[in-house]
């Protein structure tokens, strides 16, 4: 019975290979003009005046992006690609180290904290404006904090219909803003919140121009002003989106003259432009392409620990999936290894609970559910379902961050589960829906279901995915611990960090143990450039930081 999983998963992989070579055939390369032979000299040469001087080719970059961005506030969006192209827009107050997830200093140089880790006071970076020319200082941080937090605010951001924004995750904490001079800027908290400084480095915590905002209103999504190193040039939907470089960042000029985020959802496609060397960077790498890739002297293939979890949240508040044993069962059921394999390249590491190991407080001793078959059986006998049970899955199509194979996951999982006797009956819908329809509360379908991590805070997974709080909107599995909630709650508002971690050890230990999700894996971040990118440095995040130190070679 093993081997027929075991020979969908290479029809998967199979499948994957053809269509990519399916792809359009590469334009042939116009061949170089032959030098002509010089006429010979009648008359003794005459001197000459040198040439004037030609000024230095224009360079520019590309990376090519899976999907188009969809806003470029970074208080009204929280996708991934409109993420991308932001990252170089935009500047927060504080911003994460280079290629780490650890805040240091943006366009506040140094703040102090109270006593009791309420209030912040950030003394902001001077000499800097924003794309428009206007001066950024502490009255344009309470303007963008005020329309955020102020529902009167004429350009509130959740006055937009279908707005989905992380501003209640970055600034729902605060409580109150004041300027203490131009250049000093004081936020107190509700309560203390150790990840704060974490999460408004995020880049859905970038600073807009305010004379922007009053411009464009909630126009300024389609015409961004920060102070990052690029400044936005032009948007043509579902094509690219061009930047130019900020000489007057004052993190330092870029090196390349223009930014091009160009779309182009098909894989194959993608790279036989790297190839080619239409685009220079891919932000979306198919697994299936990691052998060509690294095969091909012209590419470069870049591989980190992923900040990520990617499963199928059960739910945990529905029969037969309230029993503990059935979810503990399908856990047993997959073979998750097998998966990371053939599936993802070994691109991947097998979950064992609710967040990454990279993270502080993830238990080392705490191990996967191993692939046992015969044990799903009998927890599904102890709880009433010795011949198993149909079920409905919800599925999106294509990859996500943090599932580079997308509905093949979801597949493979059937062909497990179908082994002890659950037949899942997979249902694939467009991705907002999809979103839609598992953030209700009255859903009951299971889900496919990842999450990227955003500021590399443990509370960024834990509370996010499993605390009581977030059912049903990030707690998709509807599960319910009031010993876990009280945990993550605690370990929220702790400073010390060895506290924290012992805290997060625990709640990971419950969380494995109650098996709210079918964990299958943490994917590594990977990306594709050519050989001739110097600079470029892959961050946990995945976000397009730094490239004002990219160069091309």
């Amino acid at each position: 019975m093993r081997k027929r999983v075991f020979t969908v998963l290479s029809m998967l992989v199979l499948v994957s290979l053809v269509l990519g070579a399916c792809g359009p055939a590469a334009t042939p390369t116009p061949a170089p003009a032959q030098p002509t032979t010089a006429p010979q000299a009648t008359t003794a040469p005459q001197p000459t005046t040198p040439p004037p001087t030609q000024p230095p080719a224009e360079k520019t970059l590309v990376i090519a992006i899976g999907a188009d961005a969809t806003y470029l506030d970074p208080e009204s969006v929280m996708n991934n690609e409109s993420g991308f192209v932001m990252s170089c827009i935009f500047d927060g107050l504080t911003k994460y180290k280079k290629g780490t997830s650890e805040p240091g200093p943006g366009l506040a140089e140094r703040w102090d904290i109270s006593p009791d880790g309420k209030v912040y006071t950030f003394y902001l970076r001077k000499g800097v404006t924003f794309h428009d020319g206007t001066p950024f200082n502490a009255d344009a941080v309470l303007k963008e904090l005020d329309r955020v937090k102020n529902p009167d605010n004429p350009y509130y951001v959740y006055k937009q219909e279908g707005v989905h924004s992380f501003a209640d995750f970055t600034w729902g904490i605060v409580d109150s803003y004041e300027k203490l001079d131009d250049y000093t800027v004081k936020i107190t908290l509700k309560e203390p919140h150790a990840p704060f400084l974490a999460s408004i480095a995020m880049v859905w915590s970038g600073i807009m121009s305010p004379a922007a905002v009053e411009k464009w209103g909630f126009d300024v999504n389609d015409h961004p002003v920060g102070t990052g190193p690029f400044k936005f040039v032009e948007w043509v939907r579902n094509d690219h989106i061009t930047l130019e470089a900020n000489k007057d960042y004052w993190g330092g000029a870029p090196k390349v003259d223009k930014l091009i985020f160009r779309v182009v959802p098909e894989s194959s496609v993608r790279l036989l432009k790297l190839e080619q060397g239409e685009v220079h960077i891919l932000a979306d790498v198919n697994p299936d392409d990691y052998q060509r890739i690294q095969s091909n002297p012209a590419l470069k293939l870049l591989e980190q620990p992923g900040l990520t979890i990617n499963g199928i949240a059960l739910i945990a508040d529905a029969k037969p999936w309230d029993d503990v044993r059935v979810r503990q069962a399908v856990n047993y059921a997959v073979n998750k290894e097998e998966m990371n394999k053939f599936l993802y390249k070994d691109a991947a590491v097998t979950a064992a609970t609710g967040m990454p190991p990279i993270l502080m407080g993830y238990p080392k001793d705490l191990e996967p559910y191993p692939y046992d078959p015969e044990k799903a059986k009998q927890l599904l006998a102890e709880a009433g379902y010795p011949n198993g049970f149909k079920y409905k899955l919800l599925c999106y199509e294509n990859p996500r961050g943090y599932n580079p194979v997308g509905i093949k996951m979801a597949v493979a999982v059937q062909e497990y589960l179908k082994e002890v006797g659950i037949e899942l009956e997979l249902e694939t819908l467009e991705w907002g829906t999809f979103l839609a329809t598992r953030r209700r509360a009255d859903n009951k379908d299971l889900g496919m279901v990842g999450w990227s991590g955003d500021n590399g805070d443990p509370d960024n997974f834990l509370w996010e995915m499993f605390s009581t709080d977030n059912i049903p909107v990030g707690n998709t599995s509807h599960y319910s611990n009031p010993t876990l909630d009280e945990l993550l709650r605690k370990a929220r508002t702790v400073s010390d960090p060895a506290e924290r971690a012992k805290l997060y050890e625990e709640a990971c230990r419950i969380i494995h143990d109650d098996a709210p999700w079918l964990f299958i894996n943490h994917t590594k971040h990977v990306r594709a450039i050519r050989a001739n990118v110097e600079g470029f440095a892959l961050n946990p995040l995945q976000m397009f930081w730094y490239m004002e130190d990219v160069e091309l070679k």
